[in-house]
């Protein structure tokens, strides 16, 4: 991991650090985190291992509230406001833009992703509905954010788990995780262990990212 990298934005700074693929980077992945954590989250950290064998760069962004030392996350507009210019420093560096995140940091990428210069989207433990008010669906931001996604969700998220997703439009597709919490943390007494899991996860989003890209994307 590199040393972060701080990038002013209308929000406050926001920090990258850098995970670079191993020889020509065939794509660039930033990930932000969610409302609840930053970037040592589990599954974060896992891409951040498994993808830069695999030529896929990995940025994870810490977004400005948290980069100043705040508890609470702000509203919606701010941070949009805080990761849009990240996207664009980002955007600048060659290799094809995936945009991504876990929980409010998915969110956050579907809502600005089209107008960021991504190619896609990967969204992790996306909040479907806060949990128990299912009629409170967040669904439009994925399905109307213009660009293919990738969806990785568990089943046991009480956000709502892969079964309560609409029918994604063509482009957008559904990794269902079969164990694990909205954290992807594995109970002791599922039948696979927690690095299996992060395994799963890696491998859907490292295929995904390379098919999207193809070989012809390669610097």
């Amino acid at each position: 991991m590199s040393e972060p990298v701080v990038v002013p934005t209308p929000a406050g700074d926001a920090r990258i650090t850098y995970a670079p693929a191993v020889g020509t980077a065939r794509a660039l992945l930033a990930l932000g985190h969610g409302a609840g954590g930053g970037i040592e989250a589990r599954d974060l950290r896992a891409l951040a291992a498994a993808l830069p064998p695999l030529g896929i760069t990995v940025a994870l962004v810490e977004q400005p509230w948290r980069v100043a030392g705040r508890r609470l996350a702000p509203a919606p507009k701010t941070l949009d406001a805080g990761w849009l210019p990240v996207a664009a420093h980002l955007a600048e560096q060659g290799p094809p833009l995936v945009v991504g995140g876990r929980s409010a940091g998915a969110r956050v990428a579907c809502r600005t992703g089209a107008a960021s210069g991504a190619v896609g989207v990967v969204a992790l433990a996306f909040p479907l509905h806060p949990p128990g008010r299912p009629e409170r669906s967040r669904a439009e931001e994925l399905l109307g954010c213009g660009l293919p996604a990738l969806v990785v969700q568990s089943a046991a998220d009480p956000f709502g788990g892969p079964d309560e997703f609409p029918a994604l439009p063509e482009g957008q597709t559904l990794a269902a995780i079969p164990y694990g919490s909205h954290g992807f943390e594995v109970p002791k007494r599922a039948p696979v262990g927690q690095a299996e899991v992060l395994e799963m996860i890696t491998d859907a989003v490292g295929a995904w990212v390379l098919a999207l890209v193809g070989p012809a994307a390669a610097r």
